[in-house]
């Protein structure tokens, strides 16, 4: 029997916090969360010893107990860590308002650290993972000896087949990243502030796996992001204009494997994001018509097509056409990345997107999309995922 999720309105955000996004913090990762989480706390006038629930990535190299630790918290009640890298980039929030809604936890902090380029760098591969016989490590025996040893690479196969499928260019690919740093350039928060890019920019950038190109590929960044959830009825009486969750969900598809699901019958898709957009508009009660702008996860041009589709926004094989003539600019019909996207501004794992979404809701965007009732915001493309629908209150 199909159950009904019950979220609508049941949680918001209240309270956002970032550190600059940079090539070299020159700091550890548990001061960058600590930074990003303090921020977001007094951003909405609450104070660690509020907190008494965490929800993270997987990846998150600062544990929970360190951080409340480190804050001046008390107790937890509620902590939970979602698996599958960027999938998890909305996630947490989905976690953290199943908390709150359901009286696990009244205030709960999600937050996102990384030295994702000056430690980790998570796009050099894993051709020197060390051999471990789990299931996990195991897929990669079956086409590492190939050479398919980078997300690139492994995205470059779906990518390929989309330009086969859908008679499309890597022009088409490079107007996403055209758009992106369109909007970086106007936000003083992103890492290319003040640097646009043309398509000819796009089209002249190294090959990095083809048919992708060098801006094609998203940035490493360091930085951290953090957001507060909290109940509706304590989020009216905080310093901000709350950021109602209006759905969230999560989605893993069939035969769905990590970054490499090349056994389906068509990989010109990626159903898992179809099955999450389904979710959130019948939690909602939305379409794609009642949206005013979209964070769509970045971490490459091919998957933003990609999910334009799965979200209905225009047919299979039809965001090509869907993307010309500036519909997904500032002041076009469907504005995408309006803080830059992780092309732009950083590669926080896609929690600066959340942050984004909340500024768009609350109306205080560096670049302010007019009048937005309700915002889309999706997880990592190619992996198990994640999104939400935030809406004003």
């Amino acid at each position: 029997m199909k159950m009904k999720n019950d979220l609508k309105n049941r949680a918001a955000i209240v309270g956002v916090g970032q550190t600059e996004f940079s090539k070299r913090s020159g700091r550890t990762e548990l001061k960058l969360a600590i930074e990003a989480i303090g921020a977001a706390l007094d951003d909405c006038g609450l104070s660690p010893k509020d907190v008494d629930g965490m929800s993270i990535f997987t990846m998150e190299n600062n544990p929970e107990n360190e951080v409340i630790r480190s804050l001046g918290g008390d107790d937890l009640r509620f902590f939970s860590r979602i698996h599958y890298g960027g999938g998890a980039a909305c996630a947490p929030i989905h976690q953290a308002a199943m908390a709150v809604a359901t009286g696990a936890a009244e205030v709960v902090v999600c937050y996102r650290a990384m030295n994702e380029r000056s430690e980790q760098r998570f796009g050099a591969g894993v051709q020197d993972r060390a051999s471990a016989p789990t299931v996990e490590q195991v897929g990669f025996g079956w086409y590492a000896p190939y050479g398919l040893l980078t997300p690139a690479a492994w995205v470059a196969m779906f990518a390929q087949r989309y330009l086969h499928t859908f008679g499309a260019t890597t022009e088409d690919f490079g107007r996403i990243a055209v758009a992106d740093r369109k909007h970086a350039a106007t936000n003083p928060a992103a890492w290319f502030y003040e640097k646009p890019i043309t398509l000819e920019d796009h089209q002249n950038s190294r090959w990095i796996v083809e048919p992708m190109r060098l801006l094609d590929c998203c940035q490493e960044s360091d930085g951290a992001v953090s957001v507060v959830v909290t109940t509706p009825e304590r989020a009216r009486d905080l310093k901000q204009k709350p950021a109602m969750i209006r759905a969230a969900a999560q989605a893993m598809a069939s035969d769905q494997k990590m970054m490499t699901s090349y056994y389906r019958e068509d990989i010109s898709g990626i159903p898992e994001m179809g099955l999450v957009a389904r979710q959130l508009f019948e939690t909602a009660e939305l379409g794609p018509d009642d949206l005013q702008t979209a964070i769509l996860y970045d971490h490459f041009t091919p998957f933003v097509l990609a999910q334009l589709e799965e979200f209905g926004f225009c047919k299979a094989g039809e965001a090509k056409d869907f993307i010309r003539d500036g519909r997904i600019e500032l002041g076009g019909a469907l504005p995408i990345n309006p803080h830059g996207g992780q092309l732009g501004e950083a590669y926080i794992h896609g929690m600066n997107g959340v942050a984004e979404g909340v500024r768009q809701v609350r109306g205080s965007a560096a670049n302010q999309v007019p009048n937005v009732e309700h915002v889309l915001v999706t997880a990592g493309t190619g992996v198990p995922t994640s999104g939400i629908i935030l809406g004003a209150d």
